[in-house]
């Protein structure tokens, strides 16, 4: 085994991606099914009626993807664990084939120099304890801590980084409120339970990794910066109770140990849960895409607030999703003047955007280009930001999008299972052999 590389010190530049969306070999090794795995079973509920069976192929294909990685002179690697492959009934006996699977990824980046950022949870839950109640079970969040310390005895001396939690807001918002994402259940505010749990899992789970001696623990968020509409007065209170609902209720009970105002009671709050949920973290990890505009519902709306496009006119990707640098810099200073001193350090842990086939991708250069140059600005105005990991590695299954996506600086072709680096790796590639001391950035070339 081969200790981790790298200095915390270092600006962490890397990739990133998820397992689900890259591994395939959903039904070799003892691996269990995950909520996702059903959800894909479903008639209607993926584009074109994909699945993730084979995906990148990444189970098979590990060696030459980690080879693209360390060819990017990339610092290090997200990638998440996928717990029905380590624990195919979510509790109970371990599937010693699945964890043989992470042991051999993370000594594989060591062996290139590269850092483990190592996500416990992006999303594919077991499917046994969906069928228990999944996150609106309180009980998911303790298996959720016993599951993180049978990774963390396996792989803690290797890791560098771990992160719980992968977006728990587009969990409970897709998944459990609106139901376009698996489980799909469309309880509306009826969903608020389960960002609790994850919440509550989060803070079991950071307990249960340094106990098995992990050295960085954090967790990432999805932060979408609302815009109101407009001017109007009410366009900024439904603002606000966006931002309270789908971005501080993931971070004020971490950082400020307590909820913002929902609006709603909580009754599913126990004493002494906040305490759990508030213990020290390491990072935050912040993903990134776009701000969405905001405005007041309509009469008979069971949200505070409505969606709507962005004022302006921004471009937008092929997702189409507004392109607007400037709102990563504000989400940047305002999680400091928010947070202040409980704030710890903030990794970019996803930035990306989704563009066609293209190979020659100058799209997604720009958007990284003026995101990264976001970054330092807000570092130049003392947001203590030490990395940054593009979305993705590889195209890869973009949830309930299918394969229609492509999100990657390495273009996939699914029917073959070749990798072409796209103008975009050769450009991140150039950007990271230039960063500044300490590797952190310079404004982008």
């Amino acid at each position: 085994m081969t200790p981790v590389s790298g200095s915390p010190s270092e600006f962490q530049w890397g990739v990133a991606t998820a397992a689900f969306q890259i591994e395939g070999a959903t039904g070799e090794d003892g691996r269990g099914v995950s909520v996702w795995d059903t959800f894909c079973r479903e008639p209607g509920r993926i584009r074109e009626g994909h699945n993730a069976d084979v995906a990148c192929d990444h189970y098979h294909r590990w060696p030459e993807d980690l080879d693209l990685i360390a060819g990017l002179g990339a610092r290090a690697y997200r990638f998440s664990i996928a717990w029905p492959r380590v624990q195919p009934d979510g509790s109970g006996p371990v599937n010693a084939k699945g964890l043989d699977f992470y042991d051999r990824l993370v000594d594989g980046l060591a062996e290139r120099g590269l850092n483990a950022t190592a996500t416990l949870f992006h999303w594919d839950l077991p499917q046994p304890l969906e069928d228990a109640g999944g996150w609106l079970n309180r009980d998911t969040a303790a298996r959720f801590a016993e599951y993180a310390a049978i990774v963390a005895e396996r792989l803690a001396d290797r890791v560098a980084l771990w992160i719980t939690l992968n977006e728990p807001m587009v969990v409970m918002a897709y998944g459990y409120a609106f139901g376009v994402h698996a489980p799909g259940r469309a309880l509306m505010l009826g969903a608020l339970p389960v960002a609790h749990h994850q919440l509550l899992g989060h803070g079991l789970a950071v307990e249960a990794l340094r106990g098995a001696g992990a050295r960085s623990v954090g967790i990432t968020n999805n932060l979408t910066p609302g815009h109101p509409a407009s001017d109007r007065p009410e366009d900024a209170a439904a603002t606000k109770a966006f931002d309270n609902l789908l971005n501080w209720q993931f971070t004020d009970p971490i950082l400020r140990g307590g909820h913002p105002d929902l609006g709603v009671d909580l009754p599913h709050v126990r004493d002494g849960d906040l305490a759990v949920i508030s213990a020290p973290i390491d990072v935050l990890g912040v993903n990134y895409y776009n701000p969405v505009g905001v405005a007041a519902p309509a009469e008979g709306d069971e949200l505070p607030f409505t969606m709507t496009e962005v004022p302006g006119a921004p471009p937008v990707t092929g997702m189409g999703w507004p392109v607007v640098p400037g709102a990563l810099y504000r989400l940047l200073t305002t999680l400091k003047s928010r947070y202040g001193d409980a704030l710890p350090p903030i990794q970019i842990t996803e930035s990306g955007c989704s563009y066609d086939e293209a190979l020659d991708d100058r799209p997604r250069i720009d958007y990284l280009s003026a995101h990264i140059d976001a970054v330092r600005a807000a570092m130049n105005d003392g947001v203590d930001v030490r990395g940054y990991y593009v979305w993705s590695l590889l195209d890869n299954f973009e949830w309930a999008e299918g394969y229609g996506p492509r999100f990657g600086l390495v273009h996939v072709d699914y029917a073959t299972q070749r990798r072409t680096p796209r103008a975009s790796y050769a450009w991140y590639r150039d950007l990271i052999a230039a960063s500044g001391p300490g590797g952190q950035p310079r404004t982008a070339p």
